[in-house]
């Protein structure tokens, strides 16, 4: 069990965990939503939920970023 947790200002994108239950996040979760208040977070959106995210913070302007510019090495040659 993963916490997810989305803020709009900044617009960024935290995973928190591994956690053994959902109980066990749902418990440690408030701590980081009062870490990101405190650093002045803004819009914050929590989910708890099974997954295994490839990366532990995700800046939404380089998510853009990336989505724009890759395009993929073999595309020409199908």
């Amino acid at each position: 069990w993963w916490v997810e947790i989305v803020t709009q200002n900044p617009g960024c994108t935290y995973y928190f965990g591994p956690f053994l239950s959902s109980t066990d996040a749902k418990v440690a979760l408030k701590g980081y939503v009062e870490d990101l208040e405190v650093e002045g977070a803004q819009g914050i959106l929590v989910n708890v939920k099974r997954c295994k995210p490839g990366t532990l913070t995700i800046p939404e302007d380089l998510g853009e970023r990336i989505d724009r510019k890759v395009k993929p090495a073999f595309s020409g040659q199908i």
